[in-house]
């Protein structure tokens, strides 16, 4: 009563938080609270509502006792906190930390959404059966067949420690087994031998605690009764709630109608909320829009509102008392199809509290009392197991409350909540859940309540299922998974509450329509009609409940009751009956059908799930005895003939007729068979029937004579022929006998009229996958029925429904069929006979394995395959098979993918060559024809006979009752197919003259069959074939002694030998008249001989003729050759060719302006040596001495030992930190050339496309200036110019000289203001018309001479300019201002020096073939060309700005870089290099050299290396100094370079002495680091100049470096490139004055500007080593395995749910998820990342697609992904979840784009070949 009172204070009285009025004992405080809240929050649930319900629930909970649940410092929990949370936070009595190990506790994790589970086939006992990523790791599965997968919602645990989940003990460490779970499970195991029962029995009340648990704590009786009493009335406070609440989301169509809606609100007052659920059909931005329209909400709170509908399930969008308006929203939205309900805003209100108390309850599993994790857990499945507890409401409308007390005794709590499922949505879904899969992990006793309550109800659960449920992934229909798969679950829910009958009611009451108002009926019709046009056939829900049945079904105690207790068998019978004969065909004759339907994929699919189950149903009675399987089979015989005699009402009786008997005669015999016409009657596919007949008829160790005698039977033809006449075999075996010809019909080309269904049902029947569950069926009816019945008979039959009686005997031109369609039926009824005479495997119960060996074998028989399309020609069960890999391993070896586009294939291992059949009933005859080619080959090569003959291996049947099979091969109908197979084919063949269409393939069949029956029956079937006439009083063996010696058949000759022979052995006489004999004195087999020969010496003759002919054509065109070498020399001034325009094909040369196409793109590649991080120093000592060198790697796939290579993991993959990159421009070219002329036309054309098709996403962009070359779909923006090398000899004048007479023509020249004035203003001596941005470019070229020379310059000009104006934050030089003279990028430095500097760093660790990095194989002569091009184009710059003076203005910018160059001028008042050189790098003035004097840049070259010595040592300086305060660094053992550098520690000193401050910390630095290691360093800082100064140089001077000749290839690298370049080595400087004079006047400016610092005077050294990409783990799982550590999005702070990982750096991205959006919402993270990080270009790794990601300015593409499977494939979106391993070679392509500037074409040439619609961005 005192529930009563209080709902009614709560009603009557005015609410007040009047402390009085609250009363005192806490769980009447809950109650108080919970029904007084809606109204007082005025119907609005916030999160501080959520934070109150919850605090109010614990501190009703453990009432005064709340220090047992949290240590005493904190005994109440903060706001919005959870228990388990805060327990694992404070580390409360062992929470968070790992469970103690205690023996018989299974393991129970719940996997969370987005965590890695694996499934090992070895060890489980079936798919359902999985592991967390714990467990798995800590047991051993090594050589297993693992799969690996990602949770894609929450729910579903881990089974390790279930003893029943396992085939064999996994032994993990943390969950032991113990004995006494095992004694519960054996004794609920027991029950198999009790009968079942029909009648469901009550449920067991109590379950005992869970016993053997150690860590129990202490409880006063008073906490555990309010645990108890607290989740009692939480439990039924959601229950009252969802009373109320509907079924589907429907929308009241007028106001009376909403206002009638039951509910429990007793002010029924007039608020309404207006909910929107979830579905998979509609897309965000879809309901972000129908939000914003129907409510009025701003876009953001929209999109924030459809995130929650996706996450939770479904979402409040408005509350308003405005009624119509909310009923017009709502209509509105229901006309898309999107759920929505209109409630009212108490019920709603109550709604979302049901749901904040689920999720206590569920964070209660997780919690522990004291150090007890039982308890509660105990307490909520005791309340979950006791029946509700009501309120009584008077005020309320009354809710539509299902009656469970009909189907059950005593309903309980959880009985409801299975019912109540369908009413909830997503989150609360997933959460409850959960909290059953803990209940379900506390003991046996508990999972065996749990699924008699989950049986009971099913009934209801498949109806909301099936019918009702919007949202089918979270149904709790799926539970049935983690219960039906448990065999003593299953056997107790099978035998105590009849479930097997209850689900085969469903599944005929399903298909029949059986079905009122959204409720399957549970009584049987009367009437059994299937409509396959009714939406039962169309929903595609059907599938997982045949699956529940085979769950049940496939347990081994559950197989045992089936085949010990008839009344299953019987009861299937009648549900397979139903669907008998469904959808049956009839042949159209005259004109095309006019309508073809799809039903009969719907009915294929329905059918192949019931005959999955039928397979398991039929290998139950593998358990049966001779007694019970004879009553089965009869059972089943039974059944058919009632249907196909009409004796039931299930056929259809306007389509089929009563089967009759007539007479046909045949040979010399009459029989009486069925009369059936398959070319007039109906014929169905599908005889479920028939199919459980042959699997029941399988178990022939079952029917063997010997066992079947025990009961009284001779054997299985009396079995057959004692109850049921011969007729009626007759008409059983009829059926399938019409599928069968219907197939040959169709094959044949007899039925195209029926249009694509029936070849549509003909490719599923046959489908290699699929057919063991029918086709195979079928034929094996046909091969019992040669057992059962004379054969003869059967033949006869077989023909009759072939139609093929009349061939056969001779009279062909009676056949119904005609020409070609007649051999074809021929050709399928002898494929037929040759089965079911020669296949032996259900015949001899041939076990599992072997028949999964004999598939793979005759799979790969044809050639090697790859995993996935070897699965395809198997079928299904044998692939899903435990042993599938571990055969497939014995029978063929695995070749491992090597190149990029490879993938793994399996080849046949030789001695499994012996295993083949060509015959085997599941090759077509193109395939067959295939195999015996390569048999043949592999025969002459082992025999050395040229034609060898494939003898058929015999059958070899020995026991069984298909012992007698081979006596079928002496039938005499048999002997006559035989005979008139060839007789008719030779016939016609001579009356046409060659050989009709299949009679080659007739010829092969019939004689395999011969072949067959001489060796199974050789004595006998010799006498016949040379004793029974036939034709002309022809014999069998006479025509084939006729064909012996015919041409015609010379490809028979060996097989019509060998079957003679075999003949001759047994009846010599017969044979040997009709035989003819070839005199050996003739001599005409030398006659072929002799043509052969004659052949030959032709042959020769006119290969000799060639030959001349040849030789002299090659004469004279090296005399043409020669000629036009000398017109050559003569014409060198006028024109020289460079190839032909890709566009007009014409020449190119110098007539005609022409450039090569190229792309000039923004790049971040180029990387500065982080001075942040130890590790970088680490790799410089540990770095090899030549890059130019390829380093050995390990490219074996799978990788080996990866799992141990996986373990350390590293912060960002190991990824390069952005910041220290530096941005440039990089040129490329693609090595194609056009006109100018050429180019602006294809431009123009470029643009008209462009127009035309407007909405497609182009690869190339017009603003950007952008092309594809039309040859090989590379992206360009520029054409450049194009020179040969300069070819002028290395000038012989000696360094010193060379300075001398340098500054001494610099004395003489007059000083040139002009020069002066176009240097920069800062005094770094670069040269203002060298900037992308310079506007005295622009006046230069509208001078109208320079319009059209400048046109291709401008290309170059314009691309540089559009790059810096958007780059100038990127930059770190000093530059002027934009609109001063040189401002923008220096193109010297930025393009031409960044553009080598990629190409050097790209071509490191790539082998150069014995030379030097300019040998290399990647310095292609394009990229030469390419280099001269852009320094071609710096020299144009020049001349435009010095137009006047005569050489272009060379010699004068010569002069300012020597004056630049030598110190003496640099300091002088008379020039303003106030910069030091040093603080410039060297490259760039060795370019400005190559740009207007080359013939110096072999003396240029050696100030410039020594310039970038002395300015590594001050870089070195910077680095160190911060390095030195750690220590860890490997010593190299001793100087390994002293040849090179002389005296280091000299040399360092003396760059630095004359800035005393900075001489200190270099002392320092030294002292801390020692010579050793300064030096490597030296080497490796310095290494990469020389190799880009040899790349530039040999571009444009090729022969002033010649490679030397060092003689051993392994001399190091850096002193091949000193001898290349004729530097003298700094061991050497003590030599050279004159450089010692250079380098002592270059430090001491540096020292002066340092010790004044006017200057940042940092110098920033490149990074030295090999670049790589991040370091993804080995083993793709591996990568979720520490998910939330290492993929962590740092914007967000969140584990993305779709993760990107940028291979260049290392983070993780956001992919397409709104979180992380910019504020515009159109970029998405991975472009926003892009711009940070690679500039214009990303490299992603999309984690959950399994797939790379390229994105290129606003444009992308996705990529094949370098990770690959055990099998050596690509596995998208982990669909077929094996574990990937990472691929070598694929890996490498990658880091190759990357490096070679490659991506921005990938993703053009990508978008090219499809229309692409863009969204890129959004990414």
């Amino acid at each position: 009563m005192s529930s009563f009172i209080s709902l009614f204070n709560a009603s009557r009285h005015p609410v007040t938080m009047n402390p009085r009025d609250r009363p005192s004992d806490p769980l009447s405080r809950l109650r108080y609270a919970l029904e007084t809240m809606p109204s007082s929050r005025k119907y609005i649930f916030s999160p501080a509502t959520r934070a109150e319900v919850l605090s109010e629930l614990y501190d009703a909970f453990w009432g005064p006792y709340s220090h047992l649940f949290l240590p005493l410092s904190n005994s109440s929990l903060p706001m919005h906190a959870t228990l388990s949370s805060v327990q694992a936070d404070l580390g409360f009595a062992g929470a968070g930390s790992e469970d103690p190990i205690i023996p018989g506790r299974p393991c129970g994790h719940i996997f969370s959404k987005g965590e890695s589970c694996f499934r090992c086939k070895d060890c489980a006992l079936d798919d359902s059966c999985v592991l967390c990523s714990r467990c798995f790791h800590s047991s051993d599965h090594s050589d297993h067949n693992v799969s690996f997968f990602v949770a894609q919602q929450a729910g579903g645990c881990c089974d390790c420690g279930d003893i029943e989940a396992w085939r064999k003990p996994i032994s993990c460490p943390f969950h032991p087994l113990a004995p006494h779970v095992q004694a519960q499970i054996e004794q609920s195991l027991s029950a198999v031998d009790s009968t079942p029962r029909a009648v469901q029995r009550s449920i067991s009340e109590e379950i005992p605690f869970v016993e053997n648990y150690p860590y129990r704590v202490a409880i006063p009786p008073d906490l555990r009764d309010l645990m108890s009493r607290t989740i009692a009335y939480a439990l039924d406070f959601i229950l009252d709630t969802l009373d109320y609440s509907p079924d589907e989301a429907t929308v009241p169509s007028h106001e009376a109608d909403l206002r009638l809606q039951p509910s429990a609100d007793p002010m029924q007052k007039d608020q309404y909320a207006i909910i929107v659920w979830n579905d998979d059909k509609h897309s965000f931005d879809e309901v972000i829009k129908l939000i914003c329209e129907t409510t009025g909400h701003d876009k953001k709170t929209a999109s924030i509102m459809a995130h929650s509908i996706d996450d939770a399930g479904r979402e409040i969008i408005d509350i308003n008392g405005d009624v119509p308006r909310l009923l017009e929203a709502a209509h509105l939205m229901t006309k898309i199809e999107l759920g929505v309900t209109i409630r009212r805003a108490y019920d709603t209100f109550r709604e979302q509290v049901a749901c904040v108390i689920i999720e206590w309850l569920l964070d209660l599993t997780r919690s522990r009392l004291g150090a007890d994790t039982l308890i509660i857990k105990e307490i909520i499945a005791a309340e979950l197991l006791s029946p509700r507890r009501r309120e009584n409401t008077f005020f309320t409308s009354g809710p539509q409350v299902p009656n469970l007390a009909a189907d059950l005794a005593r309903p309980c709590r959880v009985d409801w909540l299975f019912v109540y499922h369908t009413r909830l949505w997503k989150k609360p879904r997933i959460h409850l859940k959960a909290i059953y899969a803990s209940i379900l992990t506390l003991s046996h006793p508990h999972k065996i309540a749990i699924a008699s309550h989950f049986a009971s109800i099913y009934h209801r659960v498949a109806d909301a299922y099936l019918l009702v449920d919007r949202e089918a992934e979270t149904s709790i229909k799926y539970f049935a998974l983690q219960l039906f798969t448990a065999p003593s679950v299953a056997l107790h829910i099978v035998s105590q509450h009849d479930l097997m009958t209850r689900l085969l009611d469903i599944i005929v009451n399903f298909f029949t329509n059986h079905i009122e108002d959204k409720h399957i009926l549970t009584t049987s019709p009367t009437q059994q009609d299937i409509d396959v046009d009714s939406p039962p056939f169309r929903s595609k829900r059907f599938m997982p409940v045949f699956s529940d049945l085979r769950y049940l079904c496939h347990n081994q105690p559950v197989q045992q009751l089936i085949a010990r207790h008839p009344a299953f068998i019987r009861k299937f019978v009648k549900v397979c009956q139903v669907f008998m004969c469904i959808n049956p065909n009839k042949r159209v004759a005259s004109s095309h059908v006019e309508y073809e339907t799809d039903v009969w994929i719907s009915v294929f699919n329905v059918t192949l799930s019931l005959s999955r189950v039928i397979k398991v149903y039929g290998e139950a009675f593998a358990f049966a005895n001779p007694t019970q399987l004879v009553g089965a089979i009869t059972t089943v015989v039974r059944e058919i003939l009632a249907v196909c005699t009409l004796s039931t009402d299930r056929l259809d009786k306007e389509k089929f007729s009563k089967p009759m008997l007539h007479e046909v005669e045949f040979g010399d015999a009459q029989y009486r068979i069925v009369d059936f016409n398959v070319m007039e009657g109906w014929v169905s596919f599908h005889h479920s029937l028939h199919w459980l007949l042959a699997d029941l008829l399988k178990h022939v160790d079952i029917l063997s004579e010997e066992s079947l005698k025990q009961i009284g039977v001779s054997g299985v033809r009396d079995l057959f022929l004692r109850p049921f006449n011969e007729g009626a075999i007759l008409t059983l075996i009829d059926f399938p006998l019409r599928v069968l010809a219907m197939i040959a019909q169709i094959r044949a080309g007899l039925w195209v009229r029926n249009g694509f269904p029936i070849r549509g049902q003909l490719l599923h029947y046959r489908d290699f996958m699929l057919r063991e569950l029918c086709y195979d069926q079928d034929l094996f009816i046909l091969q019992s029925s040669l057992i059962i019945l004379d054969p003869n008979i059967i033949i006869v039959s077989i023909l009759d429904r072939f139609g093929l009686l009349s061939f056969f005997r001779g009279e062909v031109e009676k056949s119904p069929y005609e020409g070609a369609h007649l051999l074809s039926m021929v050709e399928e009824l002898l494929y037929v006979l040759i089965t079911i005479l020669g296949e032996r495997a259900s015949a001899t119960k041939l076990p599992f394995q072997r028949a999964i060996r004999r598939e793979i074998v005759h799979a790969l028989a044809a050639g090697p395959s790859s995993f996935t399309d070897l699965a395809k020609r198997v079928s299904e069960r044998m692939v899903d098979d435990v042993s599938f890999e571990r055969v497939l391993k014995d029978v063929s070896h695995f070749r491992a993918p090597e190149s990029t586009s490879d993938t793994g294939v399996y080849e046949l291992r030789d001695e499994a060559y012996d295993e083949v059949d060509p015959f085997t009933f599941h090759y077509t005859r193109n395939k067959r024809e295939e195999v015996e080619v390569i048999l043949k080959n592999r025969l002459r090569k082992k025999t050395g006979v040229k034609d060898p003959v494939i003898v058929p291996k015999p059958l070899t049947i020995t026991s069984g009752p298909f012992s007698i099979l081979p006596s079928v091969l002496e039938s005499e109908a048999l002997l006559q197919v035989m005979f008139y197979a060839i007789y008719n084919v030779i016939a016609l063949t001579n009356s046409a003259g060659t050989a009709p269409p299949s009679a080659e393939a007739i010829l092969d069949q019939t004689f395999q069959l011969i072949m067959l029956a001489l060796v199974e029956r050789p004595s006998v079937f010799s006498h016949v074939s040379v004793i029974k006439p036939f034709a002309e009083e022809k014999k069998l063996a006479d025509i084939i002694c006729a064909m012996e010696h015919d041409e015609k058949y010379k490809p028979y000759k060996s097989r019509i030998d060998w079957v003679l022979t075999e003949i001759s052995k047994h009846v010599p006489e017969g044979v040997q008249p009709p035989r003819k004999v070839l005199s050996p004195a003739a001599p005409a087999p030398d006659v072929e001989g002799v043509k052969k020969r004659a052949a030959k010496a032709r042959q020769e003759a006119i290969m000799a003729e060639m030959k001349a002919q040849q030789a002299s054509f090659s004469l004279n065109f090296e005399e043409e050759e020669e000629e036009n070498d000398q017109d050559m020399d003569d014409t060198s001034d006028e024109l020289s060719s460079y190839g032909t325009c890709i566009v007009c094909q014409e020449d190119l040369n110098e007539a005609k302006a022409f450039g090569s196409l190229g792309l000039v793109q923004p790049s971040r590649l180029l990387r500065k040596h982080p001075d942040s991080h130890s590790q970088y120093l680490n790799e410089l000592m540990t770095m090899p001495q030549s890059l130019d060198r390829a380093s050995p790697r390990d490219i074996t796939f799978p990788p080996v030992n990866a799992e141990e290579l996986d373990t350390t993991s590293s912060p960002n993959f190991d990824g390069f930190p952005t910041q220290y990159t530096r941005f440039g421009l990089h040129a490329s070219v693609c090595g194609h050339m056009m006109h100018l002329d050429c180019f602006q036309v294809y431009n123009s054309s470029i643009r008209q496309r462009h127009r035309s098709h407007a909405t497609r996403n182009h690869p190339e962009n017009i603003q950007r200036k952008e092309y594809i070359c039309p040859l090989c779909k590379s992206l360009g923006n520029v054409l450049l110019p194009v020179l040969h090398s300069n070819n002028a000899p290395a000038s012989q004048t000696p360094f010193p000289d060379w300075i001398r007479a340098a500054g001494i023509s610099v004395l003489k020249s007059k000083p040139d203001s002009v020069m002066d004035g176009l240097q920069f203003r800062s005094g770094t001596g670069e040269f203002v018309f060298w900037s992308a941005q310079d506007p005295g470019y622009g006046a230069a070229v509208r001078k109208p001479e320079a319009v059209t020379s400048t046109k291709m310059l401008d290309t170059l000009m314009l691309s540089s300019r559009l790059v810096s104006q958007q780059t100038r934050h990127l930059r770190e030089r000093p530059e002027p201002e934009v609109g001063e003279r040189g401002a923008g990028m220096y193109l010297p430095e930025d393009l031409v020096g960044y553009t080598i500097s990629a190409i050097e760093v790209a071509a490191r660790g790539t082998d150069s073939s014995g030379g030097i990095v300019a040998d290399s194989l990647s310095l292609s002569d394009t990229q030469s060309r390419m280099i001269r091009g852009l320094l071609a184009s710096l020299t144009r710059l020049a001349a435009l700005e010095l137009d006047g003076r005569p050489d272009g203005g060379r010699e004068s910018v010569k002069q300012a870089i020597i004056k630049r160059l030598l110190p003496e001028w640099s300091r002088t008042s008379l020039t303003s290099f106030s910069y030091p050189l040093l603080l410039r790098d060297p490259f760039t003035v060795l370019i400005e050299t190559a740009a207007v004097a080359p013939e110096m840049l072999q003396h240029v070259l050696i100030l410039c290396y020594y310039a970038c010595l002395a300015r590594t040592v001050i870089g070195m300086v910077y680095v160190l100094n911060k390095a030195r305060t750690y220590s860890a660094f490997q010593q190299p053992a001793a100087r390994a370079h002293a040849d090179i550098f002389g005296d280091v520690r000299m040399f360092f000193m003396s760059v630095v002495r004359h800035s005393p401050v900075f001489e200190h910390t270099a002392t320092l630095v030294f002292d801390a680091f020692g010579e050793a290691r300064i030096e490597k360093m030296l080497y490796a800082f310095t290494l990469p100049f020389l190799r880009r100064a040899a790349i530039l140089c040999r571009s444009v001077v090729p022969l002033t470096f010649p490679t030397p000749l060092l003689g051993a290839s392994n001399v190091n690298e850096y002193k091949r490139l000193l001898a290349t370049l004729g530097i003298p080595p700094l061991a050497d400087l003590p030599n050279q004055d004159t450089l010692q004079n250079a380098l002592s006047g270059w430090c001491a400016h540096y020292g002066h500007s340092h010790a004044a610092s006017q200057l940042n005077c940092g110098v920033v050294l490149d990074y030295a080593a090999v670049y790589g990409i991040a370091r993804l783990p080995l083993i793709l799982d591996n990568l979720f395995g520490e998910r939330d550590k290492v993929m962590k999005c740092h914007r967000c702070n969140t584990v993305p749910t779709d993760a990107a990982i940028c291979l260049i750096c290392g983070i993780t991205c956001c992919m397409a998820s709104y979180c992380c959006q910019d504020e515009l919402g159109v970029r998405g993270e991975c472009n926003m990342h892009t711009r940070e990080c690679g500039g214009a270009i990303g490299v992603y790794f999309v984690v959950k697609r399994c797939s790379l990601l390229y994105l290129y300015a606003n444009n992308g593409t996705f990529a094949q992904s370098p990770y690959l499977d055990v099998h050596g494939e690509v596995d998208v979106s982990m669909r077929r979840g094996r574990r990937q391993y990472i691929h070598p070679a694929r890996w490498e392509e990658v880091r190759k784009t990357w490096l070679n500037h490659g991506i921005p074409t990938a993703v053009a040439r990508k978008l090219e070949s499809t229309v692409d619609s863009g969204g890129w961005e959004t990414l």
